[in-house]
């Protein structure tokens, strides 16, 4: 990779109910991320953490939960990417829970004329505050990214949309609720299920998802550790069975590398606190993520 790597932490709860996703960063940190992105990529420089407000469960508000906290965060995270070159500079950002990536989104999207997202996730978060079952915003950040929901989360970074709906991919749902699959289908969002990974092959996906991106001058990869498979990635609050295997993990990131097409990207949903096995689901993680930085790092 010729851009150099700018690293942000994004040490956020709140948009989900469990506790230690704040702690993501911290254990991607402490599982040599850093240390061979920098092997890679000597100019590498890692910001540290945005600061935020001290989260305290919100007892009161709209239905959704944590809404104050979830708005005031992605705002901070704007702020923080608006002193990155997004366009010269790969910018990594590790979280943190999903409802970031409002944030993630609402700082990188202005900056590109037609900005592509790989949604790699056991989940669509594309619900609203309606479809919702549980009001937890993590649920709801695809969404929102789209223009669709609570307006103090759609119009973070002054602007709406972020991206537009032909330009999503998402590849390893399996788990949708109800809103959700009505949404995809009004919108004709672009979804592979793990019946699809396991029916097309994931080089196949992968190479689908390229084809349909390929009229974005920039794609952000938005990557969930639950997308994998739970035995591989078990420290995550909401785990389904039957993900991402290791083997089409690589495959995945590998393609991904080969067509230099990923311009910035975020890693999510890791929660130490829910882990058996020291800091497990981080050290599989660094494992893959950096065949999307070095295939040769497989070989």
């Amino acid at each position: 990779m010729e851009k150099r790597i700018t690293v942000l932490g994004m040490p956020m709860n709140g948009g989900q109910p469990k506790p230690g996703t704040h702690l993501g960063p911290e254990a991607l940190r402490n599982a040599g991320l850093i240390e061979r992105l920098r092997e890679l990529n000597p100019m590498l420089i890692d910001l540290g953490d945005v600061n935020l407000k001290e989260f305290s469960p919100e007892t009161e508000g709209s239905g959704l939960k944590n809404l104050d906290y979830v708005v005031s965060s992605c705002t901070d995270l704007v702020g923080a990417i608006n002193k990155v070159d997004v366009k010269k500079e790969f910018l990594l950002v590790l979280g943190g829970d999903h409802s970031m990536t409002i944030g993630t989104l609402a700082g990188i999207a202005n900056r590109y004329d037609n900005l592509g997202v790989i949604w790699f996730d056991a989940h669509g978060d594309l619900n609203t505050s309606e479809t919702s079952p549980t009001g937890n915003i993590h649920g709801m950040s695809l969404a929102v990214s789209l223009g669709i929901g609570e307006e103090s989360l759609v119009n973070i970074g002054d602007y709406q949309p972020k991206i537009r709906f032909e330009n999503v991919v998402l590849i390893g749902a399996r788990d949708l609720d109800e809103g959700e699959k009505v949404l995809i289908e009004n919108l004709g969002i672009k979804v592979y299920t793990m019946e699809d990974v396991l029916r097309l092959g994931m080089d196949v996906v992968v190479s689908e998802s390229i084809e349909r991106l390929s009229g974005c001058d920039g794609v952000h990869l938005s990557l969930d550790v639950d997308g994998f498979c739970p035995m591989l990635t078990p420290g995550t609050g909401t785990r389904v069975p039957d993900g991402v295997t290791y083997d089409d993990g690589l495959v995945f990131l590998e393609s991904l590398c080969e067509a230099n097409i990923i311009t910035s990207m975020e890693i999510v949903e890791i929660n130490p606190l829910l882990e058996s096995e020291e800091n497990k689901t981080a050290l599989e993680t660094v494992e893959l993520v950096m065949a999307l930085f070095d295939r040769k790092s497989k070989d």
